[in-house]
């Protein structure tokens, strides 16, 4: 009997969808076992039935095994799909790095709702000046975006921008065969096979605005480690796995640059700043060399990691 799926997207931009679809071949081996009875994607479903009226007074997603979000939480809609799926579903997998550690549209944390809607619709370059929407145009957003599991209980991560497809076949096949998924755990370093000579030999990093120092005609594991040319790389605190289960060199580290930290922490609880700053002071670098710390937690700024930005004269 085929699992039952409904899946759903919230502050996301699709990259995810397309990672499911980027499967290929296993995609059609798994489909035949899954019925998938809600995805907005692909087909839509009224939440409150096809006229919006009637008998419906609360979101109407339909009961499923699985539920699959993808995307953090950062207004009232996002809070109650995310809440609905959780009744809905029996285990609910957060699909990339948005859903399960804020991603990018975390960063939106560093200021505050006003300042958001200031920007946006009166001082942008591009945007003739207008009064912020009000709801129902708009639903009210939240104080600041949140990941999915700080809002509801969530019982796998699948951490990526997007997850390599190779980890979401293999949480897909797991769960079809009633066994626990084998993902990776360690991080970008431990699965990178560039040349390292050893801690103490940097004092200093700069911007990535030259390239690496590298011949293009030899391999990955024949390129010196870029952390150690001095390029701000977070492979040290970033969860592997970019590459997927095929054994190749991480994804940025193979097109020879250094690697943006996409994946996440490395532990589900991580801090990439804090283990970053930990993990250059321990090895005698000069904090003060950091271009930008901001972007430590350029994927990561959800669960409260992203403090406001205090206006000038406060």
């Amino acid at each position: 009997m085929p699992v039952k799926v409904a899946a759903e997207w919230l502050n996301s931009c699709s990259g995810c969808e397309i990672a499911i679809l980027n499967l290929g071949e296993t995609l059609l081996e798994v489909l035949p076992h899954l019925e998938f009875v809600h995805i907005p994607v692909l087909m839509d479903h009224k939440y409150f039935g096809q006229t919006g009226e009637g008998d419906l007074h609360h979101l109407d997603i339909p009961k499923a095994t699985v539920g699959i979000i993808t995307g953090g939480i950062r207004n009232k809609e996002h809070l109650e799909v995310a809440e609905a799926m959780r009744r809905s579903c029996d285990i609910i997998i957060a699909l990339g790095t948005c859903a399960t550690h804020g991603g990018i549209p975390a960063l939106i944390n560093l200021w505050d709702n006003q300042a958001l809607l200031e920007r946006y619709y009166r001082t942008s370059e591009t945007t003739d000046p207008h009064a912020d929407p009000q709801d129902p145009v708009l639903p009210p957003i939240l104080e600041r975006t949140y990941a999915l599991d700080e809002k509801i209980k969530v019982d796998l991560l699948l951490q990526g921008c997007p997850p390599h497809p190779d980890l979401i076949g293999e949480a897909i096949m797991a769960l079809l065969e009633g066994r626990a998924p084998n993902l990776p755990v360690k991080s970008v370093c431990d699965t990178c096979p560039t040349i390292r000579e050893g801690k103490g030999r940097l004092k200093k990093l700069h911007r990535f605005t030259r390239n690496a120092h590298f011949d293009p005609n030899k391999p990955l594991n024949e390129m010196h480690c870029l952390l150690e040319q001095g390029f701000q790389c977070l492979g040290p605190v970033t969860r592997g796995g970019c590459a997927g289960l095929s054994g190749e060199g991480p994804q940025c580290l193979r097109a020879r640059v250094p690697c943006q930290g996409c994946y996440g922490p490395v532990q589900k609880d991580g801090n990439q700043l804090l283990d970053y700053l930990n993990a250059l002071a321990s090895n005698g670098i000069e904090l003060s060399s950091l271009a930008d710390r901001t972007t430590l937690l350029e994927f990561s700024g959800a669960h409260g990691l992203l403090q406001r930005k205090q206006a000038r004269g406060r």
